[in-house]
Order: structure tokens, then C-alpha cells, then sequence
């Protein structure tokens, strides 16, 4: 990179960067403001993460959420996890029912089992108690995996119901409740047929709206069960067709009040609004093609620290990919990754509004338009290799604002938690 180029860009960089003052609920929110003004079109909101285990994402999007609420009205927090389980975490923090731990952990998913996101929970709990139904916030899960409370819904209703068909449903949607994508892989799908003709003998039988919501959420867990990982068209592996899911999921919930605002927690990787293989449709690319510049895709990256990651030996893995949850440490990417970058020309956290590019000089708009190395873990990193793993990104086609958080530090896992699926 050309020195005179290379500062241009670090000026720009610092130039329009915000500094956030606190990663912590609370706060005061002045800092936030510039986020506010961003976000005053913004339907659907994504916050993202670059790993699933970092105490400081999942701070920082409890702060933004409650400043999301109560300044600019947002109302579901919509979170990639369990569809299936989710109405037991919005039951709780509308009307009190159960706990929040026991809820959050129902979701299914080791990476939300933490202090941080029982801690959000509680807060909206505190949020909604005292007001009247229409003014309080709802938790919704957008993922169609991990379906146990599915399957029992409709379990439960034909043993009252149809008892002689009970046998028969947990012999073909038994085995959906502790299933992983992709690990029954069946190209004739042939539970998603047999889901398909259940919805409708369900609604024969007088089934409520909430059991045959719960059917339809295993006609698509059966679909991600039997689909392969890889396949010829990428358009039919299970990570494409399970970001459509997630997609199809918000937009449910923006069909079912079209006046509300909502905030999505996922991974950067499922919010960006493109990507570089036109094939592989991130969730947040058809949020965009739906909801156009109403949807906001936030990326959360990290300079150094550690992070909460199953680690796991070089794939591909045949079997359950169940190593141990451990702390991975990591330093800050050179100036050559995105992240060293952004470390150099403002090293605190900050956040960056990306829609303002267009009026970028000339050499940030050819930077911008190349792609740049940045960090990326979900909830499984490999040994050894991970320190080196970088993907390339096209800022500005697959995000419209980016956080840089400094320092990352491991999610604090609950003392007592159900066991990992």
C-alpha cells in the first residue's frame, strides 16, 4: 500500500470514528447518539459478533439493545438460537414464568449459557414488569435447529389427542430433538415429507395454532438434519438453506407488526449483507433484498485477548464436533488485517458508519472496495491454526457499520447450566 494512500485511509479511519465510552448496560448513552441518528430509517438491525465466546460482544450488545428500546423504540430481540425453545425465554421476560437461567439455557446452545446473556435477559425482564402487553419487548429464537421443545409440543398433543399415531411420530420425528444439521443426511428428505403431511392431520385433529407452529418448525429442522454440508449447488447445502430459514424467521416477525423495529443477534458471518461467492446467501443478504436500506448488518470485531471456542483438531470431522469449550488467546492482526487497521488509526473502542463511504476520498473507496483480511470464529476454532485464520470481507457491500472492541475476554459460562446439546 502506497504511504500517501496508506494515510489517507488511516485519516479516514479516525476521522469517522466514534469512540464508544462503555461497553457496559447502564451507561450514560451520549456516545450513542451518532449510532442513533444512523439507525433512524433502520427496521432490522443487525449485531453482529466475530466469535461466539467474548464477554465484551456480548456486553456491549446488551447496552445497545436497552438503548435500542428505550430511545429509539425497538421491540424483539431476535437471536440466533433455538425457534423451538425461544418462547420459554419470552414467556419469562414478559409475564415472569420460570427463570431466566433455565430459560437461556433451554435455548440449547453452550454460546448463550453465559452470565452476559442471562444478565440481558433479566434486564428486559425488569424492562417489561408493570407495563400493559402492547408496550413490552419480546425475545424470539430465528434458528430451526435444536427443536426438543417441538417435538414434545406435538408429542404431548397426540398422546392426549390421537394416541394411537404417537408411536408412529416418534419413530419418524423422534430422533429431530437431539440432531445436528447435516447429521442424518437423506437427499430423498423424506421427514421433510412426512412433516409436510403431519401439519395437516394435526389441523384435522384440532390441533391450536401454537402445535402446528411447533410441526412447522420440525419440517424445517428435518430439512437442515437431512441436508448435506457439501453439495454441487451451494445454494442447497445446510448453511445456505438454514441463513434462508433464519431470514424467513424475522420476516415473520416484521409481517406480524409491520410498525416494529428489531434488533437481531447473530455472527457477522450470517449478518453481512453479501458475499464474495454470489452462491452462499448470507441470512443478512436477504434481509437486505426484503427490507433494503431498513436493514443495517453491525459488525463486532476484536483487536487481542481471548475468546470461549470449542477447539477442535483440522477437520473435516465425521463425527460429533464436541471438543472443549476452552479460553483461545489471540493477538491483534497486523497492519495488514482489518483489525490492525483499525487498531492504528484509533486503538479504543469505537464504532464506524460505513454508509458514509460515499463521500470517502478516492483512495479509501478503491481500499473499501478490496477485500480486506479481518478475524472471524464462530463457536468451534481448530488447533493450532486458529491464531492465523483471517476471511476476506468487501466492507461496504456486506456491512453498513462496524465496532471495534479492543480487548476481548472469555463469556462467562453459568455455574450450573444443562448440558451442551
Amino acid at each position: 500500500m502506497p504511504n500517501e494512500s496508506s494515510a489517507e485511509i488511516q485519516q479516514w479511519l479516525s476521522g469517522t470514528a466514534r469512540p464508544l465510552t462503555s461497553l457496559v448496560a447502564g451507561s450514560p448513552a451520549d456516545d450513542l447518539a451518532p449510532l442513533g441518528e444512523a439507525l433512524g430509517d433502520v427496521k432490522v438491525l443487525g449485531l453482529g459478533e466475530a466469535t461466539h465466546g467474548t464477554r465484551e460482544f456480548f456486553q456491549l450488545k446488551h447496552r445497545l439493545f436497552e438503548y435500542l428500546v428505550t430511545e429509539l423504540g425497538y421491540s424483539v430481540l431476535a437471536m440466533e438460537a433455538s425457534e423451538s425453545a425461544a418462547p420459554a425465554v419470552d414467556a419469562y421476560v414478559r409475564d415472569g414464568v420460570g427463570d431466566a437461567a433455565t430459560a437461556v439455557a433451554g435455548l440449547g446452545f453452550w454460546t448463550w449459557q453465559t452470565e452476559e446473556v442471562v444478565a440481558l435477559v433479566e434486564w428486559m425482564r425488569t424492562y417489561n414488569s408493570g407495563r400493559p402487553a402492547a408496550e413490552q419487548i419480546g425475545f424470539a429464537g430465528i434458528d430451526p435447529q435444536r427443536c426438543s421443545a417441538s417435538v414434545a409440543a406435538v408429542r404431548d398433543f397426540l398422546a392426549e389427542s390421537v394416541p394411537d399415531r404417537l408411536a408412529a411420530f416418534e419413530e419418524g420425528f423422534g430422533y429431530l430433538a437431539e440432531a445436528q444439521p447435516g447429521s442424518v443426511p437423506d437427499k430423498d428428505q423424506v421427514v421433510v415429507r412426512e412433516a409436510q403431511q403431519l401439519i395437516p392431520f394435526l389441523e384435522a385433529k384440532g390441533a391450536d395454532a401454537d402445535v402446528l407452529r411447533h410441526a412447522r418448525i420440525l419440517e424445517r429442522a428435518g430439512d437442515l438434519v437431512s441436508r448435506a454440508k457439501e453439495h454441487n449447488d451451494p445454494t442447497e447445502t445446510l448453511f445456505a438453506v438454514r441463513d434462508a430459514y433464519m431470514a424467513e424467521a424475522i420476516g415473520r416477525l416484521a409481517d406480524e407488526d409491520p410498525t416494529r423495529r428489531i434488533a437481531v443477534w447473530a455472527h457477522n458471518g450470517h449478518l453481512a449483507a453479501s458475499r464474495q461467492s454470489a452462491e452462499l446467501r448470507p441470512m443478512g443478504q436477504h434481509l437486505r433484498e426484503r427490507f433494503g436500506s431498513e436493514y443495517y448488518a453491525l459488525a463486532l470485531l476484536f483487536g487481542s485477548g481471548a475468546f470461549r471456542a470449542r477447539r477442535l483438531r483440522p477437520g473435516p470431522w465425521p463425527g460429533p464436533m464436541d471438543g472443549p469449550v476452552v479460553a483461545n488467546s489471540i493477538d491483534r492482526g497486523g497492519f495488514n488485517a482489518l483489525e490492525g487497521q483499525l487498531a492504528a488509526a484509533t486503538p479504543g473502542d469505537h464504532w464506524l458508519n460505513l454508509r458514509g463511504a460515499e463521500d470517502a476520498p478516492e483512495p479509501v473507496k478503491r481500499w473499501l472496495a478490496e477485500p480486506q483480511m479481518f478475524r472471524s470464529f464462530g463457536a468451534y476454532v481448530q488447533r493450532w491454526t486458529y491464531r492465523m485464520q483471517f476471511a476476506p470481507t468487501l466492507l461496504t457491500r456486506e456491512y453498513d457499520g462496524l465496532i471495534y472492541v479492543a480487548t476481548s475476554t472469555p463469556s462467562v459460562p453459568l455455574p450450573e447450566v444443562v448440558p451442551a446439546q
